[in-house]
């Protein structure tokens, strides 16, 4: 159990920060307006929008085994471990083919997924930050799809819709960081 606790927490982690790449642009030459311009539009620029994308996929992916060997038996637990390694696997798909329409639902639709998971099975004091999190993850795919038929702000919100899943998915490495051992040692004892 420890060494799954620490591959997730590990993987989790630099998925965090590879997905986070997009805060590259502003460090890097793009000509892509953070304000007008989705943030898959960054893909199309210098390789290394895609590199870091490409990592935080294969990263979440290889995390997902070890989340499934820590999580409680119940199905709730299992399907948003399970759900990080999907991600993962779209999130890949969509570095290597950026701006896939199929591919961008499907991320949203398993990001909802996992989340309300959370929802369904941590503890009732992260329970609310699940809640939470599950809210903003619908309020902002929302705010993106709007932004995108009248094109305005699509930049500002889908930049967004990234900051409130790396939060929900640090959320998810703060339970893992926080309970694991405790569970550990109560099952141990």
């Amino acid at each position: 159990m420890r060494t799954a606790r620490i591959a997730s927490i590990l993987l989790v982690g630099a998925g965090l920060i590879t997905y986070s790449g997009w805060l590259l642009e502003f460090f890097v030459p793009t000509g892509v307006s953070p304000v007008r311009d989705p943030v898959d539009a960054l893909l199309t620029g210098p390789p290394v929008f895609r590199i870091v994308l490409a990592v935080s996929g294969i990263s979440f992916f290889l995390a997902g085994p070890p989340l499934r060997r820590l999580a409680p038996v119940q199905w709730q637990s299992r399907i948003g471990a399970m759900s990080v390694s999907v991600f993962g696997a779209l999130v890949l798909g969509y570095a290597a083919v950026p701006g896939n329409v199929v591919l961008s639902l499907l991320l949203n639709a398993v990001f909802v997924v996992g989340a309300a998971s959370l929802v369904l099975w941590w503890p009732p004091g992260w329970r609310r930050i699940a809640v939470v999190g599950l809210v903003l993850v619908l309020a902002t795919w929302l705010a993106v799809l709007v932004a995108g038929v009248f094109g305005e702000f699509e930049g500002v919100f889908t930049r967004l819709q990234l900051v409130v899943r790396v939060a929900l998915l640090g959320a998810g490495a703060g339970y893992v960081l926080l309970t694991s051992g405790s569970q550990q040692a109560h099952r141990d004892g």
